[in-house]
């Protein structure tokens, strides 16, 4: 029997969405404030996916300036319907405040429309249904009161506007008593029944997956008296995998039923830096009703052909014209503040005043820790102004982050926390070029850097990765890696930072380490 490894798509991708199309399958994951928006991956076998791109990936489709730590795009749902496929999410604490909307497009990779707006004042986490008449319908969550109590609500879709017509139907509060966080509403009909999927109990330890079902689309729903159908919260902080929740079905060509949900896998005590995952776990239908099985480590395969994908190089570089998918920058780049062209092979990043510590978009360019134990390891050639830092950075967020850079006094390492700085260490090597390493051994996390190839020396001693963690940090996110450069005092000369320094990274690489 093949087996396959969960989760399916590691790191930081949380709230799956799936749909398929004949024999592909495509999945989005929520994006928070990392632009670009909704990350996008195909697959053939519901275990190997390879990434597509981002659905959001124009300024003018994603307006995060300013957007809060752990604010930005939540819980997309993606579906295939009249040779289009649609995207809807919700963008929370924008510029202009929260607003729910849809993008379609004919290719998944691209391009995607200019977001239509959607009438849903105060909800979030918004799903589309397409029923057989042709209707098209929204489900979307709202909150009741300031216990997290909440509602499921439906209205229809005019496609041909694209807005929302008709009255508003009251699905369901969830399965529990009193169940709070209702949320990540999805329909589906099922011989000739609507069945309702939500989640409920909170993105963490109490996370479940609960159903009701209905015999017209406006309901009334009844929830399943089994409900959940899946939950970890028995099992324990202290399991492999826990916070199973916000689930979405897929069904094969061949009549399997399969949920793509997300699950976060704890270490180093009850903690999260790789944040909420992608997960994968069988479905089957026991006397009318939907039933997921167990989240395992380890799983039976689907029933379809294996497709692999060529292996992601695990070094960058920077000699291809644009950035590679993988890559992300911290909320809405309005100026072209990094290059791959300035300097041929390497990835330009140009010193300027902002900073990690703030809510703004620093020359920062970054992606996901996907792995426990991992090793990244940069090329720097940087010269360094009074006031002005660049190298390597762990980020959490604005207030939990660490810098592993070259100043004009050295290479530092620079622990933010709770918005407090400490320099926990500090190297005095000349400006120019130097590699930098990070190494992480599950909560430990160690920094070096070499000044000739092979003459690794660290730098301080190794440092407490739960400073990254959701459960120290707060917040949705996981943590990412990057490249960074900054005039963190206002530069030298009293510049600001844009007297036209760079930092060149020659080349950049991530790899996974056993454990």
């Amino acid at each position: 029997m093949r087996t396959f490894a969960n989760p399916v798509i590691p790191g930081f991708h949380p709230d799956p969405s799936i749909c398929r199309v004949e024999d592909d399958y495509y999945l989005v994951t929520s994006s928070f404030e990392w632009y670009p928006g909704v990350p996008l991956f195909h697959s053939r076998d519901l275990v190997h996916w390879r990434r597509l791109g981002h659905v959001l990936d124009r300024p003018s489709q994603l307006p995060l300036d300013g957007v809060r730590p752990s604010g930005g795009i939540y819980a997309p749902t993606i579906r295939h319907h009249g040779g289009l496929f649609h995207v809807i999410t919700t963008l929370v604490d924008g510029p202009g405040g929260s607003v729910n909307f849809v993008v379609t497009a004919a290719d998944p990779a691209g391009p995607w429309s200019e977001p239509y707006p959607l009438d849903l004042p105060g909800a979030y986490d918004p799903s589309l249904f397409f029923d057989d008449d042709g209707s098209a319908w929204v489900t979307a969550n709202r909150p009741v009161d300031a216990d997290g109590r909440g509602e499921v609500f439906l209205r229809r879709l005019d496609l041909a506007s694209m807005t929302l017509t008709g009255p508003e139907h009251v699905l369901w509060t969830g399965a529990l008593r009193d169940a709070v966080w209702p949320e990540a509403s999805h329909l589906y009909k099922v011989d000739g029944r609507y069945h309702l999927v939500i989640a409920e109990g909170g993105t963490d330890l109490d996370h479940a997956v609960t159903v009701a079902r209905a015999e017209h689309v406006t309901g009334p729903y009844r929830g399943n008296p089994r409900n959940p159908i899946l939950t970890h919260r028995d099992l324990g902080r202290d399991h492999p995998i826990t916070g199973t929740g916000h689930g979405d079905l897929v069904r094969t060509a061949g009549g399997e039923w399969w949920m793509v949900l997300l699950a976060m896998r704890p270490y180093g005590g009850y903690h999260y830096n790789l944040g909420r995952e992608t997960f994968l776990t069988p479905v089957r239908w026991e006397d009318g009703w939907p039933l997921a099985a167990r989240v395992e480590p380890e799983c039976r395969a689907p029933a379809l052909p294996e497709h692999r994908w060529p292996a992601e190089p695990a070094c960058d570089h920077f000699d291809a014209p644009r950035l590679a998918p993988c890559w992300n920058h911290l909320r809405t780049p309005r100026e072209p503040y990094w290059s791959l062209t300035e300097r041929p092979g390497h990835l330009r990043l140009r010193v300027r005043p902002e900073t990690l510590a703030q809510r703004g978009n620093p020359s920062l360019v970054a992606r996901r820790q996907e792995h426990r134990d991992f090793a990244v390891h940069a090329a720097l050639d940087f010269t360094p102004g009074p006031g002005e830092c660049a190298g390597l950075v762990l980020v959490q967020n604005d207030d939990f982050h660490i810098r592993h850079v070259l100043t004009e006094r050295g290479l530092e390492t620079v622990v933010r926390r709770a918005g407090e700085e400490t320099v926990t260490a500090r190297v005095p090597v000349p400006g120019g070029r130097i590699l930098l390493g990070i190494e992480a051994r599950g909560q430990e996390y160690g920094l070096r850097y070499a000044t000739a190839a092979g003459e690794w020396r660290p730098v301080g001693e190794p440092l407490d990765g739960r400073l990254l963690s959701s459960t120290v940090a707060g917040g949705f996110t996981g943590a990412y890696i990057g490249m960074y450069a900054a005039a963190e005092n206002g530069g030298s000369s009293g510049n600001g930072g844009n007297g036209g320094n760079a930092a060149d990274f020659d080349w950049f690489e991530y790899l996974g380490l056993a454990p």
